[in-house]
Parts: structure tokens; C-alpha cells; sequence
């Protein structure tokens, strides 16, 4: 029995094969369907669709790095650099990368001294980076800010010390008003890059011309970015050059200024409200422009902090506002040699044509009477007296015969209420104001009336008008009703260039404006200019004791603009006034008197008497840039107590 085995304890092997043959055939199709997928897959990637896993797998470890382009330089005409870019070194940070932001900034406060307004800025500036880019942290970093953050490097993966650009503003505050200042692209700047299809050359750039000359020549300036395609590792480090495309560095331009007369009149506006405008009356070329007083391009690179904004803000001398360009003030008699062409060319006076003058003038059929700065008169005067001494009884007499549609039409021909058209006008220069009916109507809802006329004809009234307005008349005037626009750009490096040249032949044909005055009799021209030589070298002129010994012949005109209205029966006192309510000191001239070389337009404001104080001022200013003298001696504004000569 023991070597036998039961029928039910046979194995069925037969079964077990098969089941086995069946199990690996299932298994043999699932694996070659496996590989089938596999190599679908594969092909896929390595054959259909190739280019498109490529490139994304490229993008994980090549990037492209844009190039700031090197910002072009400013020269005044002499070749004198008035905006250079330093180098310096900033801390840059991917936040995108960078896993616990506050805690990497606390780690930083203590090896870079990152200071709370850092990292205010920094999150202000973090929305106007793409992804994955580096925002920066910490600017103008000192060399021991640099070697501290060297040693621990390693703790910081995706934060980086570069190298850039900063511009810089050798003279300060005192080319401010003229060059402006460049800071960080804002949200808006974005948006009108985008606008202009201008964004992509500011990938790598993080600021832009705000204001003036920087702004304005934005385009020039700027230059085109470039870019280097990298491969980087894990953590962003570059690991070697793939690929470089150099930017396009920015222009180097070129301005009409004169920086030693610049610098000049600065020292001599210094702790005054003022501003002063010098052209070249040839070809419209400014030479200086100041307004005082002012404040420093370099705090705004790279942003200016909030309190010390503030403090700008609220300064009362308001070192922010333009003057030159923005500041409005009644241009007083400075305006009688224009108006008396106006009156000689529309007949309503002649050369002979006398006006008596007793002290005052009074309205026909009213008892209005209007003073003359004179108390007990000229006596009788004719155009050439008239404007010598500044006869407002004369002019009053002419606006109520001119009338305010005549004096409108005329005064806007010398570029009275328009803006002069300068390099930075679009954005930074006002109108002022030369009233109309209808200027009168829609401002303040109010008919025009024959009383509102008079003051005009002394520069009053409801007139307004810049120091560049003033200048730009002037210039009109000099060359017989040839008006230039005043300008600051005088060339481009690339005029350089294309001339083979050290300085291109400037062509001033180019930037006369179009101008009926023109067709002015040459003779009232003439008897205007000889008015205002007489102002200031005439047996009578309002001006001649402060020309008294000048080394050449000049004209000018003065005028003192009221800044409040005086009673009936009150006499100007300066020293019974307080300041802010003082006269304006105004004067405008030109020399040398027979082949003008600079012409002046001066607002002093509070400054007193426009003769006495402007015209001295105006007397510092010609000895300088004619004689290189600087020995006269200024006037106080403060001494001018009796009244309101011109």
C-alpha cells in the first residue's frame, strides 16, 4: 500500500502548464503593449513634439538676462559734464525663488544693514517685476556692506550683488529746474511704455526721466537694451555664456547752458525767491536759466524717501516749483516798449503823439481814477519819454484807446499767454495768462468791463506771464519781429559724428517761428529800443543810476508788479509790509545795445523796485558775461521804501 497513491493525491500537471503558458502569454502582451506605449511615448517626445520639450527643458537651466544700456551724458556748451553715471553695486533678490522672505531679510539687516524703508521700497517696487526676476533690495552698498555679505554668500541662494550704473548730478541743485532727475519706473511709466511699444527696451532698466531735460530727451538718452543668454544651474547661478547681443548705449546731447553764468547768477539769486532767464537773442539759445530756490537732483535717484519729500512739499520758499517756466506774475512795465509798437502800428499814437500826465488818470465818464507810480506826474510825455520813464498815465491812456481785443491780438504775437515752445514745454511750462473776453467770460463767468482794460496797459490787471515769456518777447523785439523758440539742446554726439566735427554748425534759421510781426515798421522798432537805452543810460531813465559807469551801451525796462492793491490815499512802504506782500522787482534788457550778445528777463519776487533792485541785478549779471567783472555792488531789495517806480 505505501507505494502506492491515491487516485485524488495525483497532480494534474498537464492543467498547471497550461494555466502557467496562459499566464505568461498575458503577461508577455500587457509587457509589449507596455513598450509599444514606451516607445509611443518616446516618439512623442523625440520625434512629434520634439521642439516643444526642448525648448521647456532648455528654460530650466538657460536663461535671458536683458542689458541695461548705458545712459547718454550731459555737457553744457562748453563741454562740461552736467549728468555722468557712476558705478555702483545693489542688492538684488528673487522673491519668487527665495522660500521665507522675512526671515531672509532679518539675516540681512545685520550684514547689509537692510533697513525697514529698504524693504518698504522693495515691496513697492516688486510689482513692477516680472516673474522670476530679481527686484532690487539695497542700493549704493559700501565695500563692507559688500565684503559681509561675500562671507555668507552661501546662506543666500537667489540673492546677488550687481553692478550698475547711477547717475549723478555733479552740480547739484543748481542745474535741477533745467536738467530734472531720472528715478524708478513707476506703474504708470509702465503703462505708457506699453503704450508707446517702448517696454521692451526697459526689461533690464530700472529708471527714467522724470522731469526737464532728462525727461524730455528721454528717447535720446536712453539707448536700446541688449541681452545674454546664459545656462544656469539649480539655483540660478550662471554657469557659462551661451550667447551675447551688447545694448545700444544712450547719446551723449549737448545744452546751449553756459555753466559758469549759471553758477554766476545762482550765487547772486542765493536766499532770494527769483528766478532769472538769459538768452542768446541770435538764435533763441539758452544760456541760463535759475530758479531760486532750488533743490537736489541726486535725492530723487533711486527714490527719494518719504520724509524728505515731505519737507519739500512744505517748504515755504516752494524749492520744487519752477519759476522760470511755471511761476506767473503780472509782467508790470516791462511790457510798455510792446505795447507802444502795438499803439504805433494800429495808429492810435504817433512818435509826436503827447499825453499829459498830472499823476493820475480817470476813466471817461466815471470818477475812477488810476494813479501813476509818480505822485504829482510827468508832466506832458510822448512814446519815447513815455517808456524812458516809465509814464503809466501814457499807457493807460493807449489801453483805453487800444481797447482789449487790440492789446489781446498784439501781445499774443509777442507769445504772451502761449507757451514758448522750449525743449521741456510740454510738460512743465504754464500759458500764464494774456486776458480776453472770452478768457474772462469762461474763467469767471463775468463780462469783460472798459475799467478791466486799463491796468493792462501797465502790465496789470488780469496778466500774467512767465520770465521765459518774458525773455522770448524780448528776443522778438531785438531782431524786428523775428521770433526764435527758446531752446536748451544745442547738438547730439551724433551730429558730432556725421560732421566730423568738434562742434556742428548750428543752423538758428531753424527755430524761427512764424511771425506776422514781421511786417512792423522798422522805425517803431527802433524808437521802442531807443526808449528802453534811454531807461537806463537817459538824463531820466528809471534805471540810470544803477548803469552809472557801465563799460558798454544796453536796454532794458524795469517794472515793480504789485502783489496787493494800495488805498486811495496809501503810500508803499516797504518796511511796514510784510515780506510775502511786498512789490515784485522785474527787468528785462539787453546788451551790447547795438549787436546784442545776451538778453535778460529777471523776477525778484518781493524784491521791491523793478530799477533799483532787478536793474542791479541785471547790471551784475551783463558786467559778468561782457566784462567778466563781478564788482558791482547789489542793492537791497529791502531798501526800495517809497513808492512804486519802475
Amino acid at each position: 500500500m505505501s507505494g502506492k497513491t491515491k487516485k485524488g493525491n495525483i497532480r494534474d500537471h498537464s492543467a498547471e502548464t497550461n494555466l502557467f503558458l496562459r499566464r505568461a502569454l498575458f503577461a508577455f502582451v500587457v509587457i509589449i503593449l507596455l513598450i509599444f506605449v514606451l516607445l509611443a511615448n518616446l516618439a512623442d517626445l523625440q520625434i512629434s513634439n520634439f521642439s516643444y520639450y526642448s525648448t521647456k527643458s532648455n528654460n530650466n537651466r538657460i536663461e535671458i538676462i536683458p542689458i541695461p544700456p548705458s545712459r547718454g551724458m550731459i555737457y553744457d556748451r562748453n563741454g562740461t559734464p552736467l549728468a555722468i553715471n557712476n558705478i555702483t553695486y545693489q542688492l538684488n533678490i528673487v522673491p519668487d525663488k527665495t522660500k521665507n522672505l522675512n526671515e531672509q531679510f532679518e539675516q540681512l539687516k545685520t550684514i547689509v544693514d537692510l533697513t525697514d524703508e529698504d524693504i518698504e521700497n522693495f515691496q513697492k517696487e516688486r510689482r513692477n517685476y516680472r516673474a522670476h526676476r530679481p527686484v532690487p533690495l539695497k542700493e549704493n552698498l559700501t565695500e563692507k556692506q559688500i565684503a559681509r555679505f561675500i562671507v555668507d554668500q552661501h546662506r543666500f541662494p537667489f540673492v546677488s550683488i550687481v553692478k550698475i550704473q547711477h547717475r549723478y548730478y555733479p552740480y547739484g541743485a543748481s542745474l535741477t529746474h533745467i536738467l530734472g532727475y531720472i528715478s524708478k519706473i513707476n506703474t504708470q511709466d509702465k503703462q505708457r511704455l506699453e503704450e508707446e511699444n517702448k517696454a521692451s527696451d526697459y526689461v533690464a532698466t530700472f529708471n527714467i526721466g522724470k522731469m526737464g531735460i532728462e525727461r524730455y530727451y528721454e528717447d535720446v538718452l536712453h539707448g536700446t537694451a541688449g541681452n545674454e543668454k546664459v545656462e544656469v544651474n539649480s539655483r540660478g547661478r550662471i554657469v557659462r555664456l551661451l550667447e551675447q547681443h551688447p545694448p545700444q548705449a544712450g547719446e551723449d546731447i549737448y545744452l546751449s547752458i553756459n555753466l559758469k553764468l549759471q553758477l554766476y547768477i545762482e550765487s547772486l539769486l542765493t536766499g532770494r525767491k527769483a528766478s532769472v532767464v538769459a538768452i542768446d537773442p541770435n538764435n533763441g539759445e539758452v544760456l541760463a536759466m535759475v530758479s531760486s530756490p532750488s533743490y537736489d537732483s541726486n535725492d530723487f535717484v533711486g527714490g527719494i524717501s518719504s520724509k524728505k519729500y515731505s519737507e519739500l512739499l512744505n517748504d515755504p520758499s516752494k524749492p520744487l516749483f519752477n519759476r522760470a517756466l511755471l511761476g506767473a506774475y503780472p509782467p508790470a512795465s516791462t511790457v510798455k516798449p510792446f505795447i507802444s509798437i502795438a499803439a504805433l502800428s494800429e495808429g492810435v499814437v504817433s512818435p509826436k503823439s503827447v499825453v499829459n500826465d498830472p499823476g493820475w488818470w480817470q476813466l471817461p465818464g466815471t470818477e475812477r481814477r488810476y494813479r501813476d507810480w509818480l505822485k504829482w506826474g510827468h508832466g506832458h510825455v510822448d512814446v519815447l519819454r513815455a517808456i524812458e520813464e516809465s509814464v503809466d498815465t501814457y499807457f493807460y491812456q493807449v489801453a483805453y484807446d487800444m481797447g482789449i481785443d487790440r492789446l489781446n491780438l498784439w501781445m499774443t504775437k509777442f507769445g504772451y499767454g502761449e507757451r514758448t515752445g522750449i525743449d521741456i514745454s510740454a510738460n512743465e511750462e504754464t500759458r500764464a495768462v494774456m486776458p480776453s473776453r472770452e478768457w474772462k467770460l469762461k474763467r469767471h463767468k463775468k463780462s469783460w468791463l472798459q475799467g478791466d482794460t486799463i491796468p493792462v496797459g501797465i502790465g496789470q490787471g488780469y496778466w500774467t506771464a512767465t520770465p521765459m515769456q518774458m525773455a522770448k518777447a524780448l528776443t522778438t523785439l531785438i531782431n524786428n519781429g523775428k521770433t526764435f523758440t527758446p531752446h536748451f539742446l544745442l547738438y547730439k554726439k551724433s551730429d558730432i559724428i556725421n560732421t566730423n566735427q568738434n562742434r556742428p554748425t548750428i543752423d538758428p534759421e531753424k527755430y524761427v517761428e512764424p511771425n506776422s510781426l514781421v511786417d512792423v515798421n522798422p522805425a517803431y522798432w527802433a524808437l521802442a529800443k531807443e526808449g528802453m537805452h534811454r531807461v537806463m543810460f537817459g538824463a531820466r531813465g528809471t534805471a540810470r543810476k544803477v548803469y552809472a559807469g557801465a563799460k558798454y551801451q544796453a536796454a532794458g525796462k524795469s517794472g515793480t508788479a504789485q502783489v496787493y492793491g494800495l488805498k486811495e490815499n496809501e503810500t508803499y512802504n516797504a518796511h511796514k509790509i510784510p515780506e510775502h506782500l511786498r512789490d515784485h522787482a522785474l527787468f528785462i534788457a539787453y546788451a551790447p545795445y547795438d549787436k546784442p550778445k545776451i538778453a535778460l528777463a529777471i523776477v525778484l519776487e518781493n524784491g521791491g523796485g523793478g530799477s533799483s533792485n532787478g536793474g542791479a541785478v541785471a547790471r551784475k549779471i551783463l558786467d559778468y558775461y561782457l566784462e567778466g567783472d563781478n564788482s558791482t555792488e547789489l542793492d537791497d531789495a529791502s531798501s526800495s521804501t517809497t513808492g512804486h517806480e519802475d
